[in-house]
C-alpha cells in the first residue's frame, strides 16, 4: 500500500511552527534578556496563543534550551570552517579575516547568541554546552598562535596571550552586535581587527611589517 503523506504533511507543519517560535523567541531575548522574558510575549511575538506555544515547548526554558542548542551547533560548524591549516598559514591581516569575519557574520545574524548565553539564570544545560563551546575556541585560539608565534613564548606565556586575545574578540564583538548596520558597525569590525593585528604582529615570525604606523596629526 502507498505510504500516507498526512503524517509527513503534519510533521513539515511542526517543524514550520517549532521554527517560526524560536524565531520568536530569539527576538524576544533580544529586546528583553532571558530572565525578563516569557511565554506570552513569545507566543504574541509569533503571532499564536499561548495554548499552541504549549503544543510544543512546555516552559520558557525549554525553549531557550532548543533555540541555544541550535545556535551553539551552528557556531561549532563555524569553528570548524575558520581554524583550518590553510587559513593558519595565511599572512596575519588575512588570517585575522579569515577567523573573524565568519564569527563577526555569525553573532550580527544571530544577536540572540550573546543575549541568551548572558543572561544570568540561562538553563544549565546551555550554559555547560556555551562553557564547552568556549573553552574549543579558546583551545583553538591557543594552537594557531601557538603555531605562528616566533620561538620563545611559554606555555604559560601561549595560555596569556591566548586569554587576551580572545577578550579583546569578545569584548569588541558586543560592541559590534550593538552597533547599527552600515557604516558605524563596519567601522568597530575594523577597530576590532586593528587592535588584534598589533597585539599579536610583534608575536608572529615576520609580521611586524603588517603594521603600518599611523600618521601623525
Amino acid at each position: 500500500m502507498p505510504e500516507d503523506p498526512k503524517p509527513r504533511r503534519r510533521q513539515a507543519r511542526g517543524e514550520r511552527r517549532i521554527s517560526q517560535l524560536l524565531q520568536a523567541a530569539a527576538a524576544v531575548f533580544c529586546a528583553n534578556g532571558y530572565t525578563a522574558s516569557s511565554t506570552n510575549a513569545i507566543a504574541r511575538e509569533a503571532k499564536v496563543s499561548p495554548g499552541t506555544l504549549y503544543q510544543y515547548f512546555p516552559n520558557k526554558e525549554a525553549i531557550a534550551v532548543e533555540l541555544g542548542g541550535r545556535l551553539i551547533h551552528e557556531m561549532r560548524e563555524r569553528h570548524g570552517q575558520v581554524f583550518t591549516p590553510e587559513n593558519t598559514a595565511l599572512p596575519l591581516p588575512e588570517l585575522i579575516d579569515a577567523v573573524l569575519d565568519p564569527m563577526i557574520e555569525f553573532n550580527c545574524l544571530n544577536p540572540a547568541f550573546l543575549a541568551l548565553m548572558h543572561g544570568s539564570d540561562v538553563p544549565g544545560r546551555i550554559a555547560e554546552e556555551h562553557d564547552e563551546l568556549h573553552a574549543s575556541l579558546l583551545r583553538q585560539v591557543r594552537e594557531l598562535i601557538g603555531t605562528r608565534a616566533a620561538p620563545g613564548p611559554s606555555a604559560e606565556e601561549l595560555d596569556r596571550i591566548a586569554d587576551m586575545a580572545f577578550a579583546v574578540f569578545k569584548g569588541g564583538l558586543a560592541l559590534i552586535v550593538a552597533a547599527p548596520e552600515g557604516p558605524a558597525r563596519d567601522a568597530a569590525v575594523d577597530e576590532l581587527k586593528k587592535v588584534l593585528l598589533r597585539y599579536l604582529a610583534p608575536l608572529f615570525t615576520g609580521e611586524e611589517a603588517a603594521v603600518t604606523t599611523p600618521p601623525t596629526r
